[in-house]
C-alpha cells in the first residue's frame, strides 16, 4: 500500500476519565499498533467540545494560547480560571469561573450562586483583544439567569429601594429595575456567540430552574421560587421577549441573559467549535473519522458532538465510526444519526468503575478493532 490510509479523531472528553486529548491520545497508540508493518496510517487528532465542560481545553489543543485570570466563584470565593485566545477569537468556558466544579467542596448554593465570575472572565478576554468571543456554557452551578455576569460587565440590578440586588437567582424576585446603560461598551462592536446543546426556554417545566436546578442542589421549593423569580427578571429586563428563546434555559438561565442583556447569538456549540477548531479542513483527505464521548445516548442525538462530527463528516461522505464508555443506541438511531458503528469499553469490560478507571488502555483495544474493521 502506497498511500496512507488517513483518520481523523474527533472525540469528546469522556466525563469523569479522561479529557477528549487523552482519548485522542489512547486511540491514536491503538490505531498504529494495529497498523504495524508495510501499512501507512495518518492519524489527525482535533480534540472537540460542545460548549460545555472541556470546551477551553479543546481550543488549546487547537494552538490557542492559554490565559488565566482570578475571577469571583459561584459562592463569591475568588478561583482562577482560564480561557483561550488566538488572534481576536476567546473562547470562554463559564464552568471555569461558575461551575459546579468550583463549588467549595463541592456543597451547592442553588439559591444565591452567581455567574458574577463568567462576566468577569469576559470582561478578561475583552482586555486581552478579543473581539469574537465564544461563550461555551454548560455545567454551571449557578441559577441566576446571567444576572451575575451582566452585573460585572456593568449593569446596574435594583431592588426598590435602589440598592444592587444581592448574588443569587432568588435575589432576583426582588428586582425592581434594570440599568444596562453602563455595560462595557466594548460590547457594542464585539461579536459574541452563545454555544451550547441546550435549547430549554427561561422558564416553566422544561425551563432552567425546573429541569437543571434538582442537579445543582435545588428542592421543590427551591425550583419553584427560582422559577418565579426568572420569570419576573425576564419581565422585567426585556418584557420577557427572549424568555422562551432556544438556549435561554441554559446554565441556569445564563444564556437569557447573554441573549437579552448581551445581543449574544445562540448557535449550537459543536456547530460553532467545529468552526473555530478548523474541523472542514482536517475532514477534507480524511478516510475515516473517528468520534465519541463518555455516554453515547438520547441526548447524544440532540446538539452532542458526536452528532455534529457525524452530520458534517456525512456532508462530505466520510464514514464515522465512534466509541463511548456506554452505549444506549440502537444501531438504527446511531445510522440516523451517521455513524457506522459505535464500540462500548463495557464491550470488553462490563463493570462501569473498571471501565472509567481502564479507560485508556480498554480505549487502544477498541481502536485495534477499528482498525481492523475499517481501515484497508
Amino acid at each position: 500500500m502506497t498511500d496512507a490510509v488517513r483518520v481523523l479523531i474527533a472525540a469528546d472528553k469522556f466525563k469523569g476519565s479522561l479529557t477528549a486529548a487523552e482519548v485522542a491520545r489512547h486511540l491514536t497508540a491503538g490505531l498504529r499498533r494495529a497498523a504495524g508493518g508495510p501499512r501507512r496510517l495518518a492519524v489527525t487528532a482535533l480534540p472537540v467540545a460542545d460548549g460545555g465542560d472541556g470546551t477551553v481545553d479543546a481550543a488549546l489543543a487547537a494552538g490557542f494560547e492559554r490565559r488565566e485570570v482570578r475571577v469571583t466563584g459561584p459562592v463569591g470565593r475568588p478561583v482562577t480560571a482560564a480561557f483561550a485566545l488566538r488572534g481576536a477569537t476567546a473562547v470562554v468556558e463559564m464552568a471555569e469561573a461558575s461551575g459546579l466544579r468550583r463549588l467549595p467542596g463541592g456543597v451547592p448554593a442553588p439559591l444565591t450562586a452567581t455567574t458574577y465570575g463568567t462576566g468577569e472572565l469576559l470582561r478578561a478576554a475583552l482586555d486581552a483583544g478579543a473581539r469574537t468571543v465564544i461563550l461555551g456554557i454548560g455545567g454551571s452551578a449557578t441559577t441566576d439567569g446571567g444576572a451575575g455576569m451582566l452585573s460585572a460587565l456593568g449593569a446596574r440590578l435594583l431592588d426598590a429601594s435602589g440598592a444592587p440586588l444581592g448574588p443569587g437567582g432568588a435575589a432576583l424576585a426582588g428586582l425592581a429595575a434594570a440599568d444596562l446603560s453602563g455595560l462595557d461598551t466594548r460590547l457594542r462592536t464585539a461579536r459574541l456567540v452563545l454555544a451550547s446543546d441546550v435549547r430549554n426556554p427561561l422558564t416553566g417545566p422544561e425551563g432552567a430552574a425546573a429541569v437543571y436546578g434538582p442537579q445543582k442542589g435545588a428542592g421543590a421549593g427551591d425550583v419553584a421560587l427560582l422559577d418565579a423569580a426568572l420569570a419576573h427578571y425576564a419581565a422585567v429586563l426585556d418584557g420577557g421577549a427572549l424568555a422562551g428563546a432556544p438556549g435561554a434555559g441554559a446554565a441556569g438561565g445564563l444564556g437569557y441573559g447573554a441573549l437579552a442583556g448581551l445581543g449574544a447569538g445562540f448557535r449550537l456549540g459543536i456547530e460553532v467549535m467545529l468552526d473555530v477548531l478548523g474541523f472542514a479542513e482536517a475532514l477534507e483527505d480524511a478516510d475515516l473519522v473517528i468520534t465519541g464521548e463518555g455516554s453515547l445516548d438520547a441526548q447524544t442525538l440532540h446538539g452532542k458532538a458526536p452528532a455534529g462530527v457525524a452530520a458534517a463528516a456525512r456532508e462530505r461522505g466520510v464514514p464515522v465510526v465512534a466509541v463511548c464508555g456506554r452505549l444506549a443506541l440502537e444501531s438504527s438511531a446511531l445510522q440516523g444519526a451517521g455513524i457506522t458503528r459505535a464500540y462500548a469499553l463495557t464491550d470488553l469490560e462490563p463493570d462501569p468503575e473498571r471501565c472509567m478507571t481502564l479507560a485508556g488502555p480498554l480505549l487502544e483495544r477498541l481502536a485495534e478493532r477499528i482498525a481492523t474493521n475499517h481501515l484497508p
